[in-house]
């Protein structure tokens, strides 16, 4: 297999799933050519726990894309996620040298937002600019080359435990793949569900992992929260292994082919079979057991995602409501259940603005996958994909080298 120009790759290194899609840039837009999935045995709470277990589940999911797509892989996005991750807003003022603002400005403004005391073993990920304001006039999403004085610039940070990032980098590594960029989860996942007017007008995006819910909050076009809950599908999985009494991959089975999320949407007549384990015969339950172990955690995943949205004070800015993503986003009574508890409109993300194989990953559970493409053809040429505060993004680019510089 050959290597062909305009090709990007996501590769998404979640709890439950390693996912890895190609995408090729066409002059119609992107298109997604090559899917891979591999179970996920070496993360926990979207942190890795064991590299040689990521690395093989890694190396399944790549071959697997090179063999659909045809092409040869050797540079990925990849996500990041985890409990460490912590997301902060920011502020930074300049001067302007010759009374037109150059890109020396913009750059010199988001270094001065961004020069925060941060621990020595977090790093920063993410400078994603929100607004500039030139002298007194602010809203301003590009500022080169308005005149003015002063330029200040009003930005989020997202920071990250520097080891989780490193163990990132290293497991791509040892399958031979190069990491261009490591994006924040939500972000990417923002990238493929989300439209513009739901950006405009303010959107929360919660997207539900195997092993955390990840939390993004939009308004006025940029990112103004970002948080990770560590909870997400792996523990719904748990309840029902132990509620039923069945082993783990079993329950994950049964959530999958027979989950739902509220109660009262179960016929009470309605059975399934539940495998025992020890070797015990396999047993008749109530489909609504089942239903009413899932409901409370469930409940509790969009309880905390209240309580996030309540502490940031953001509650006024959902114009949009919430879209609700991830692979346990599927299940029936989900989204109704959402709606109860966060009293918002609710819709579900599932990716969109690529071609190809797009019926196929028309899925939520692809949503981070496909986010991390279209982050990365935003990034393949400067030319012509530019992205706002594009200057940071090669900045990161440079540290996530010299992070794995560091490493040997």
């Amino acid at each position: 297999m050959a290597k062909r120009e305009g090709i990007v790759v996501g590769l998404d290194i979640g709890t439950t799933k390693i996912c890895c899609i190609v995408g090729e840039a066409t002059e119609n837009g992107l298109d997604v050519i090559g899917i891979g999935t591999a179970p996920s045995k070496g993360l926990k709470k979207g942190v890795v726990i064991n590299i040689e277990a990521t690395v093989s589940a890694i190396r399944r999911a790549v071959e697997e894309a090179e063999l659909m797509a045809g092409v040869d892989i050797g540079q990925v996005y990849a996500g990041i996620s985890g409990g460490h991750i912590k997301g902060f807003n920011s502020h930074g003022t300049v001067a302007v040298k010759d009374g037109e603002v150059t890109e020396s400005d913009i750059a010199r403004v988001i270094e001065s937002a961004k020069a925060v005391a941060i621990p020595l073993d977090r790093e920063i990920i993410h400078v994603l600019p929100q607004e500039f304001v030139v002298d007194d006039q602010d809203g301003i999403k590009e500022p080169l080359g308005m005149s003015g004085v002063r330029l200040e610039a009003r930005v989020h940070i997202v920071s990250g435990a520097v080891t989780s990032a490193q163990n990132i980098i290293k497991c791509a590594n040892k399958t031979g793949l190069n990491v261009s960029d490591i994006v924040l989860q939500q972000l990417a996942s923002s990238h493929a569900v989300l439209n513009e007017d739901e950006k405009d007008l303010g959107v929360g995006l919660v997207d539900i992992g195997g092993g955390t819910t990840d939390l993004a909050i939009w308004s006025g076009g940029s990112i103004v929260h970002t948080s990770v809950l560590p909870i997400g599908g792996n523990h719904v999985t748990n309840d029902i292994a132990v509620g039923l009494r069945t082993p783990t991959d079993e329950a994950e089975n049964i959530k999958q082919k027979h989950g739902v999320a509220l109660a009262s949407m179960v016929h009470k007549d309605d059975a399934i079979e539940v495998a025992s384990v020890g070797g015990r015969k396999n047993r008749q339950l109530s489909k609504q057991i089942l239903a009413e172990i899932i409901e409370p955690r469930i409940e509790e995943i969009f309880t905390l995602v209240k309580k996030e949205i309540h502490k940031t004070g953001h509650e006024e800015l959902l114009a949009s409501g919430v879209v609700v993503t991830g692979g346990s986003a599927i299940m029936p009574g989900v989204l109704e259940l959402a709606e109860d508890v966060l009293g918002l409109p609710i819709r579900l993300g599932q990716p969109q603005g690529v071609g190809g194989l797009a019926d196929v990953v028309r899925s939520p559970m692809y949503a981070t996958a496909v986010g991390l493409v279209l982050f990365g053809a935003r990034n393949i040429d400067a030319s012509n994909l530019r992205m706002p505060g594009e200057n940071v993004y090669s900045k990161v680019r440079t540290r996530m080298r010299e992070w794995f510089s560091d490493m040997f």
